[in-house]
């Protein structure tokens, strides 16, 4: 008799083994993540806001870094889901070998970077939002050497310095691009950050001419700066796009993200941005905001929470 309770027992807790083993992995929360400028933040507690508003479990991991971090541990499974943008993802994917001409609408920039994606990740609907790479400087310099371009600034290069984070150094949307497209080589360049605390200080004290922002970004009209028009397509489409891994992609999570996507515009970016970078708002809250405005947030009404 003891023998058969011991054989059940042992059934049961089998049977349940089985049967849990599946719901606990379910259960594992979507890991979103960021790198390490505002808009990152806000667009993470938007997704965080919006899933779990679908009884989607989420965690977020924010700050994470440049892409250069942020993108590998997005493929070792460190994080699950990552706002990126389709012409920055796609010179990473290609290391700046994607010809510029051959991709710089947004629909060619999007299949070719849907083409250069691993496959172990998918890009789901792009919005028609873009923030796009910006080189900015204030309006003195440019009325002192006549610039209104990317194009100008070829003469009197040599002269200024560029700011902005290091991966200026190395990435197409910096030195090598400047000089393969543009023939323009700088005095010198700063690493600071992207369009961020570090870079708007230098710009504003004159400790660098030029510095790398990004077109949704209030500071840029807050201080009359200019930004050189991209004349010769250095600077392709950036359209924004939720990037997952293929083993943490549901349905539910799909229709969530897509549904963010089909409202975001590059206005709506800009009137956050504005709100975290120049009102000194809490980006969560700004996020929170937006997505109860859009009606995203159906039934539920939770924040996102870390």
């Amino acid at each position: 008799m003891k023998r058969c309770t011991r054989l059940l027992v042992f059934l049961v807790a089998a049977l349940f083994g089985l049967v849990s083993a599946p719901l606990q992995a379910a259960a594992q929360p979507l890991v979103i993540g960021s790198t390490n400028f505002p808009e990152q933040l806000i667009l993470a507690h938007v997704y965080a806001d919006v899933l779990q508003a679908r009884d989607v479990a989420v965690r977020l991991r924010l700050n994470l870094g440049a892409r250069e971090v942020v993108f590998p541990a997005l493929l070792a499974g460190e994080i699950d889901v990552l706002p990126e943008y389709t012409g920055s993802m796609l010179d990473y994917l290609t290391r700046g070998e994607q010809a510029v001409d051959s991709a710089i609408t947004p629909e060619a920039v999007y299949a070719a970077a849907a083409k250069a994606l691993p496959e172990e990740l998918v890009m789901l609907e792009p919005a028609e939002a873009q923030d796009k790479d910006a080189f900015v400087v204030r309006r003195e310099t440019a009325q002192r050497h006549d610039l209104e371009t990317l194009s100008d600034l070829k003469g009197v290069a040599p002269e200024l310095i560029l700011g902005g984070p290091p991966e200026l150094r190395t990435r197409r949307i910096g030195l090598p691009g400047f000089e393969e497209v543009y023939g323009v080589q700088f005095k010198n360049m700063r690493s600071l950050d992207a369009g961020g605390p570090l870079t708007t200080a230098a710009l504003q004290d004159g400790s660098i001419d030029v510095g790398l922002f990004f077109t949704t970004q209030g500071i840029i009209a807050a201080n009359d700066w200019l930004v050189l028009r991209d004349d010769r397509d250095l600077i392709a489409a950036e359209n924004l796009v939720p990037v997952i891994r293929k083993a943490a992609l549901t349905p539910e999570i799909r229709q969530a993200l897509n549904t963010i996507s089909a409202q975001l515009t590059t206005a709506a970016l800009q009137q956050m941005n504005r709100a975290v970078i120049i009102d000194q708002r809490d980006p969560k809250e700004v996020a929170h905001e937006w997505a109860k405005q859009q009606g995203l947030l159906q039934a539920s009404d939770a924040a996102s929470t870390n």
